[in-house]
């Protein structure tokens, strides 16, 4: 049988790693936030632990039996943060950090200090590091509609067009659209942050008005 100190040690760095991954989603006003991450990084390090001890009063020859399950249901939690939102699925990064948060407590629970927190330092390079990265080299895009509201003495359609053909990005759906005191363009595009702040900024002027919002992209 473990000493009560060995398994205190283990389960509070298991909480101890799970609530600094926390505090980056709750930062990010994410789902699945210090609370949540320190209670899944505590149960997995109190499976593992429990599922050897048991092991051992009753000589199973698989210490892993109940561990490995661990894994399985691990896969509901995510599933559960896991959305449709208009055109895109969030969750999929929050449903991966408690997947890794949970072997990170195995690994707490297992005795593997180490190994536990080089993972947590990677899972946090991962969730904090990698954002500038994505920024820098435009490859996290979003499926977007431009809603553009221009002055009856304004005509905007071929600076529209001109941004985004400067931009390398196709606009799909254009809709022009005649007001009593101007007109309103409406069109789809799949653009990165870089790329929308540009676009807003190149066309946003006095007597027109720019908004966006996440669109759900439509299959034939």
């Amino acid at each position: 049988m473990l000493p009560l100190t060995t398994v205190t040690y283990r389960l509070l760095w298991a909480a101890l790693i799970g609530a600094a991954i926390g505090v980056e989603r709750n930062v990010r006003r994410r789902p699945a936030g210090m609370r949540t991450s320190m209670c899944v990084c505590i149960g997995a390090a109190l499976f593992t632990i429990v599922s050897v001890e048991i092991a051992k009063l009753t000589g199973d020859s698989s210490p892993t039996r109940i561990a490995s399950n661990i894994v399985q249901g691990i896969g509901f939690l995510g599933a559960g943060v896991i959305l449709r939102d208009r055109g895109s699925v969030v969750g999929l990064t929050t449903a991966a950090t408690i997947f890794v948060e949970a072997a990170i407590g195995m690994a707490a629970g297992g005795g593997l200090y180490r190994v536990a927190g080089i993972s947590g330092i990677l899972v946090l390079g991962a969730l904090v590091a990698m954002i500038p990265v994505e920024n820098r080299l435009n490859i996290k895009r979003r499926y977007m509609q431009f809603k553009i509201v221009a002055e009856d003495h304004v005509n905007v359609l071929p600076d529209v067009r001109k941004v985004f053909e400067g931009l390398a990005v196709k606009i799909e759906g254009l809709v022009v659209t005649a007001q009593e005191n101007g007109q309103v363009i409406t069109f789809d595009a799949d653009v990165s942050h870089h790329q929308q702040d540009k676009a807003l900024l190149a066309l946003t002027r006095p007597g027109v008005t720019c908004e966006m919002k996440p669109s759900e992209r439509q299959y034939e």
